[in-house]
């Protein structure tokens, strides 16, 4: 022993990676672990406090990326800023969404406007930041696309939200496509699919009691998820030891998908 304190070897030393939706619960959740395993984050949100406090929090490891995911020029520019740093990204996390509560529904009482804001979020942005980050992917030893779906886009848990089912189903799809078409560049992409977890994302619907107890009852395991619980499996997948997983999907959602 030297006397000197070492830093201990962590999982993604060496690494590079981008997380979108990176203010949100699950996806600021994420930003922090892959920091604390050793990897620089790139920081991609709308511009704000929040976005702010997170980098902050991070500290040398994180670049924040103020960007709108549904703004083509914006996600484009964010990603020149990030090549310009890191020249590669070993892992996207694409973890952007939103759901209209109140506006979304059964397809038939779906305003035009609510399946169009759903989608330009959860599916075009998704389809953005994929179109104009793989090529950094497609730099790196071994590029790691990681989505962030949903049971609603699996299962008819989806029920009376047709517009945020319809687009998580369509990322998830774009998960799988990308996995196909981008292999033999050395990207693998997978998708985490995460249960009813306690984010802002659902704050509306948690601070009715009766929802909340259905939401809960729902889960064989008879919690709602936290964004902590999605970290370690983030983290394999930026990491790798997965790297003979592609093309698949990962539930984490208290056996949800299962019932």
């Amino acid at each position: 022993m030297t006397g000197r304190e070492e830093r201990p070897v962590t999982r993604l030393n060496g690494k590079a990676g981008l997380v979108t939706g990176a203010a949100g619960g699950i996806g600021s959740a994420a930003a922090r672990a892959f920091a604390a395993e050793g990897a620089a984050v790139g920081l991609i949100d709308l511009a704000g406090p929040a976005l702010d406090r997170l980098a902050a929090q991070i500290g040398d490891a994180a670049l924040a990326l103020p960007a709108d995911v549904t703004d083509e020029a914006q996600v484009s520019g964010a990603m020149r800023r990030w090549a310009g740093r890191h020249g590669r990204a070993d892992f996207l996390y694409v973890c952007a969404g939103c759901q209209l509560h109140g506006a979304d529904g059964p397809v038939g009482d779906v305003p035009l406007a609510a399946w169009n804001a759903t989608l330009a979020v959860n599916l075009t942005g998704a389809f953005l930041t994929v179109k104009h980050g793989i090529g950094l992917l497609c730099t790196a030893p071994s590029g790691s696309l990681i989505l962030c779906g949903s049971p609603t886009g699996l299962t008819m848990s989806g029920a009376g939200y047709a517009a945020y089912a319809a687009s998580k189903a369509g990322m998830m799809s774009l998960a799988r496509t990308t996995a196909a078409d981008y292999a033999a560049r050395g990207v693998r992409a997978n998708v985490i699919v995460p249960g009813t977890t306690a984010t802002p994302l659902i704050t509306s619907l948690l601070e009715d009691p009766a929802t909340r107890d259905a939401l809960i009852s729902g889960s064989p395991i008879r919690r709602l998820g936290t964004p902590g619980d999605l970290t370690g499996i983030a983290v394999f997948l930026a990491s790798d030891e997965s790297r003979y997983a592609t093309g698949a999907t990962f539930c984490v959602d208290g056996g949800l998908t299962q019932r």
